[in-house]
């Protein structure tokens, strides 16, 4: 985090994640919460569409860590069976229906994949700076695809198990993925523009193509937005009067609020939204 130096030192960097920045854009009063508290309020109980979506994850990731000649389809389909987090469901009988349709969300999806298409990194940290802040964060998978040209260019690859369908939009507009694409690029210092969701409940995959001016654009987002994260923790730490802390740190309840974790802890959000039972993420077919 930015702290102050001494006087005429330079500034430290503003450590953050594009998660962390996210969460001051939802809810100062969750960001907080979440990573300023010490020690953070306890949360809610898990949720069973992590649980699902971690699962998925972890198998996908462990699916390109496998021996090529092992890359098969049953194969996917056993580190969901061996993976499998068990947590957040309503009983035994939904989280072996959620298990066998991440199975087969799983399997249909490397059905599609060149297993000898060997990935430039697999859940691979990257992570770049500016005059202001240190941005990292970890990406699902980063391809390396033949360009226009006779080289070849990077590509963000991003899996999404969530219930609810998304758009190029959704895929235009993430700063995770431009942030993802930006860091990439200077790391492995070849071109990366492109940033891909892959949506495994719908097999469909959105795509967009980022230019230089608009990668540029996310990164001055973020840094705009570390700018009143690290404004708002140096007030916290020179200690706020009674009531400061709403000041700083407002909630911003709506409906939404019912998926908090932190919704025992704010009594704003609890009058604005009706409480999630751990499972009611998942589809339902």
């Amino acid at each position: 985090m930015e702290q102050l130096g001494f006087e005429g030192m330079p500034r430290r960097l503003y450590s953050c994640t594009p998660t962390r920045l996210a969460s001051w854009l939802d809810c100062p009063r969750r960001y907080r919460l979440s990573y300023l508290d010490r020690p953070s309020p306890p949360k809610g109980p898990p949720w069973a569409h992590n649980s699902l979506g971690a699962s998925i994850h972890n198998a996908l990731a462990g699916w390109w860590r496998l021996p090529q000649a092992q890359r098969t389809v049953a194969a996917a389909g056993t580190l969901i069976d061996r993976g499998w987090i068990d947590e957040g469901f309503a009983d035994e009988t939904q989280s072996v229906r959620q298990r066998e349709r991440a199975i087969g969300m799983v399997q249909g999806y490397v059905a599609g994949l060149d297993p000898s298409d060997e990935p430039v990194g697999v859940e691979r940290t990257v992570a770049t700076r500016t005059d202001t802040i240190a941005v990292s964060g970890r990406i699902d998978r980063l391809d390396a695809r033949p360009a226009d040209d006779t080289g070849t260019e990077l590509v963000v690859v991003d899996y999404k198990t969530g219930r609810h369908l998304l758009t190029v939009d959704d895929v235009r507009s993430s700063m995770a993925l431009a942030l993802y694409a930006l860091a990439a690029g200077r790391v492995l210092r070849r071109p990366c523009h492109r940033v891909e969701l892959h949506h495994l409940p719908t097999g469909e995959i959105l795509v967009w193509s980022h230019t230089d001016e608009s990668l540029a654009r996310h990164l001055s987002r973020a840094e705009g937005i570390a700018a009143e994260c690290s404004s708002a923790g140096e007030r916290m730490r020179d200690g706020l009067p009674p009531g400061g802390y709403d000041e700083v740190f407002p909630p911003r309840p709506s409906p939404s609020c019912g998926w908090c974790d932190y919704l025992r802890h704010c009594p704003e959000g609890a009058a604005a939204a009706i409480p999630r039972r751990p499972w009611d993420g998942l589809a339902t077919t």
